[in-house]
């Protein structure tokens, strides 16, 4: 075999093993998504909606609601990403638009080591200093509160958050920032009112990443949140205790019967966790997908 015949099977090998690892990445949702389905759907049949989508959640006493556990990450969720909000999207202009050439060198690797901290070491940081300042502080009658997720998630969302921001920022052309100057704008008036407008679809996508990675989160709201699954429907139930569904997969499901209605409820409860982070992810694609059409259009 000659030179160019080995350099085109190379490049066919090569180019075959892309695609066959590109479709099975695909493959291996698919086949989670099959699995959740097989377990949790007799969950529909074995219990009336009403009793599936109702306030309690004792399975002891065959109550199956689940609305307690989509209210409590809901707020979670939600609060933590209200609050690393502001903190990202200012911590991103700093690195982008403020920070020196060398800072900015230093700061993007040490943002980005944030995310590989191990959940249970900030649910244990939670549970032995964030919970009891939140108690003494804000007067709560615990420290294992809805708030005291909030903030462990927010803290984890940041690094996301951060670095599809900064990313977002960074694509804005610097014309953008040119014209605003040339016009008589300050720097700081330009960053605020043309380039972060021109990178608002960038951030939204960083927002939408926060929440789908802190929807998803186990171990450090299961020991930070108190587990009571209450509906936190009332004023103060962001500092009282909450339960998300997360945590309840992770503490029922290493001591329940396999093949029992509970088994099968807590696979149902996987299914409209899937379900909400796959929106979710999907909402930030088609966010990216139509930037992108309208740049193209332009």
């Amino acid at each position: 075999m000659n030179q160019p015949q080995r350099f085109r099977w190379a490049e066919f090998t090569i180019e075959a093993l892309i695609r066959v690892l590109g479709f099975s990445t695909i493959g291996f949702v698919l086949l989670i998504f099959l699995f959740l389905l097989r377990e949790g759907l007799p969950t529909f049949f074995e219990v009336p909606l009403g009793n599936l989508f109702g306030t309690r959640w004792y399975p002891t006493f065959d109550l199956f609601g689940t609305l307690p556990l989509i209210l409590g990450s809901a707020l979670v969720t939600l609060t933590a990403i209200v609050i690393a909000l502001p903190l990202g999207v200012a911590t991103a202009v700093f690195v982008r638009e403020v920070a020196p050439g060398w800072a900015r060198e230093l700061l993007k690797p040490m943002i980005e080591v944030l995310a590989g901290i191990p959940s249970v070491v900030l649910g244990f940081f939670g549970m032995t200093v964030i919970a009891p300042l939140v108690r003494q502080t804000l007067g709560a009658p615990t420290g294992l509160t809805a708030f005291t997720g909030a903030l462990i998630l927010a803290y984890m969302s940041l690094p996301t958050l951060i670095s599809v921001a900064e990313d977002a920022l960074d694509a804005v052309p610097k014309s953008y920032r040119d014209a605003g100057l040339a016009m008589g704008a300050t720097q700081w008036q330009t960053i605020w009112r043309v380039v972060v407008p021109a990178a608002r679809s960038g951030i939204v996508t960083a927002v939408m990443l926060g929440l789908g990675r802190a929807i998803g989160e186990t171990m450090a709201v299961m020991m930070v949140t108190g587990n009571a699954a209450r509906l936190p429907l009332t004023l103060d139930s962001l500092f009282r205790p909450v339960r998300t569904m997360t945590a309840t997969i992770a503490a029922e499901m290493g001591e329940v019967a396999q093949g029992s209605v509970h088994y099968h409820a807590l696979f149902a409860i996987g299914i409209i966790l899937f379900l909400m982070t796959f929106l979710i992810n999907l909402a930030a694609a088609l966010t990216i997908f139509q930037k992108r059409r309208r740049g193209g259009l332009r």
